[in-house]
């Protein structure tokens, strides 16, 4: 128990799951909507195209001011590695992983541009996965490096949406 600790304090988890869950996600629903195409529900038009472009624009914003954030207090990116400061300002002061939901934001953008229902269903699965791959682990470790301060920022902010 005390090695799980000793881990947990240390870094979240050795692989770095979300760029890889995105990169499945990708390549899954573009193998699937070549394979299995779906229809698309939506109407497919100009005013449709916006509303992704919206999402993928909103993702790409909202994940390079988490980045910026970070890098603000010096502390890393890396999902895989220890965090060094606790960060709760900037798009950490209304949920406690931006970077995710602007993942889950770019892939909503995507399905739209390309009409492509299965990047819909893989969001929803990275979602799902990165929450017990990355997020409940990344969690713990943040818990167990700054202990009160962790959890009085947890219980303010929302993990999601």
């Amino acid at each position: 128990m005390a090695t799980s600790a000793h881990s947990a304090l240390e870094r979240p988890a050795k692989i770095p799951w979300p760029p890889v869950l995105l990169v499945l996600a990708v390549v899954g629903a573009v193998a699937l909507g070549r394979v299995a195409p779906l229809p698309w529900p939506g109407v497919g038009d100009g005013a449709a195209s916006l509303v992704g472009l919206g999402f993928g624009a909103a993702g790409i914003a909202i994940a390079v001011w988490a980045a910026l954030t970070l890098r603000r207090h010096r502390t890393t990116i890396l999902p895989n590695a220890g965090a060094s400061t606790l960060v709760t300002d900037g798009p950490y002061r209304w949920r406690r992983h931006p970077i995710y939901i602007a993942d889950v934001f770019l892939l909503f953008g995507v399905a739209e541009l390309t009409r492509n229902v299965w990047f819909v269903a893989l969001a929803f699965a990275f979602a799902g996965l990165v929450t017990i791959l990355q997020i409940i682990p990344e969690e713990r470790h943040l818990e167990a490096k700054f202990g009160d301060a962790w959890r009085d920022y947890a219980a303010r902010t929302r993990r999601w949406i």
